[in-house]
């Protein structure tokens, strides 16, 4: 496994958000909630665009399985799906598939399907929102890891992601290490203080101004 995934798998998203803050960089998305599961996710990933079914030849394959068989155990499979229209680009048996890979999880900016099934397989989907409604004669996909928009954050194929109960936050692949190192350390303090809080230290002494300029450069 890529040691950078292993670390972040240690980190939530909270660290990781603050550590981007520390650098100046970007990459939270807030909005797209877990829709199965209370697992938290992350990886390297792999994208795909989906778009209007406008009459354009519609690709030989299902959407979303040149993802499932592209991605290695680990990755996250991260869709973009924003043309308006109420029609899921993922459901159960993409949620089987991808699980017998070895996929991390699924993040969909844009509606999913099936999410009992997908839960009652442990598959862990976050999604803009659900539906029933199928993809066939609405969304076509258009590409595989190729650079997407998620939220206000421009993805590409490659970079790390890690998702939870609070916000995706993604990370540039180029950016990951010093990422990781600025969020280790503030993981490590945020430890620390509650270690102290639950030594009966007094929450103005724990979170006094050392908390308030942690994350000045």
């Amino acid at each position: 496994m890529d040691d950078n995934v292993a670390r972040l798998g240690r980190l939530d998203a909270c660290a990781v958000s603050d550590a981007l803050d520390k650098l100046q960089l970007s990459g939270v998305v807030t909005g797209i909630p877990r829709v199965t599961t209370d697992k938290r996710i992350s990886g390297r990933v792999v994208t795909v665009k989906l778009e209007k079914d406008d009459g354009r030849p519609a690709a030989s394959r299902h959407l979303g399985t040149t993802a499932i068989e592209a991605a290695q155990p680990g990755d996250v499979i991260v869709l973009e799906q924003r043309s308006g229209i109420d029609a899921a680009c993922w459901g159960g048996n993409l949620s089987l598939a991808a699980q017998l890979r070895g996929v991390s999880g699924v993040v969909i900016d844009g509606p999913a399907r099936d999410a009992d099934e997908a839960s009652g397989y442990g598959f862990t989907v976050f999604a803009r929102s659900v539906t029933s409604r199928t993809a066939r004669g609405r969304i076509v996909e258009t590409g595989t890891n190729v650079p997407i928009v998620i939220g206000d954050v421009e993805v590409s194929p490659g970079d790390y992601v890690v998702a939870d109960g609070s916000a995706l936050v993604f990370v540039k692949a180029g950016d990951i290490e010093r990422v990781l190192d600025a969020a280790e350390v503030i993981a490590d303090r945020e430890r620390q203080m509650v270690a102290d809080l639950k030594s009966g230290l007094a929450p103005t002494q724990v979170m006094g101004k050392t908390y308030e300029t942690m994350l000045k450069r």
